[in-house]
């Protein structure tokens, strides 16, 4: 019975359509959910308008920058589908995102495959398109408007390591604090 409950909670994390293919903002075609074997993708849901999803940025930067050497690859999903290019490449330099690729989901194929529901949201997918994590980069926000004075949990992090090292992720869904993703209905011209 264990067995079974393991291969079906197994399947539930696996991608449904990894090979989506959407292109950056600098027009290169990406399948961000395709990941090489040996390695790892982080995905950060954002968007432009969040406060806390920009509050985010130069900590998602430390990340990409920290566990990119250790065989992980980012980018930075923006989940306004009336975002163009150019405001997305913008907003990416004005609040000091680094050079990995930048996505503007505009048909929300990437929120739905990876099950994002929130801005900041992190997506982390093993090499076997099998989603190790998904949730809070850290604990700073308790919850909306209310940020802990120091942060105890880094939840993004720890889940890095232990997918690295091979171990479990202690805990693989953490609700994150942030920007709800609107369905593309809300985004439709009245």
């Amino acid at each position: 019975m264990i067995w079974f409950l393991t291969l079906a909670l197994a399947a539930l994390s696996r991608i449904a359509h990894p090979g989506i293919q959407v292109p950056d903002v600098e027009g290169v075609e990406r399948r961000p959910l395709q990941v090489e074997k040996g390695h790892i993708q982080a995905l950060f849901f954002v968007t432009q308008d969040c406060p806390i999803s920009n509050y985010y940025s130069h900590e998602i930067r430390r990340i990409c920058d920290e566990f990119g050497s250790r065989g992980v690859s980012c980018a930075l999903v923006y989940t306004d589908p009336t975002l163009s290019d150019a405001e997305a490449r913008k907003h990416a330099a004005d609040y000091g995102h680094g050079a990995y690729p930048k996505i503007v989901d505009r048909t929300h194929a990437l929120v739905a495959a990876a099950g994002a529901t929130i801005t900041p949201q992190a997506v982390v997918i093993r090499d076997d398109e099998s989603i190790a994590y998904r949730g809070r980069i850290d604990n700073f926000y308790a919850r909306l408007g209310k940020p802990r004075r120091v942060v105890t949990e880094r939840d993004l992090r720890d889940s890095l390591d232990a997918v690295l090292s091979g171990r479990p992720v202690a805990k693989p869904e953490v609700p994150s604090v942030g920007c709800y993703i609107p369905d593309l209905s809300a985004f439709k011209k009245q």
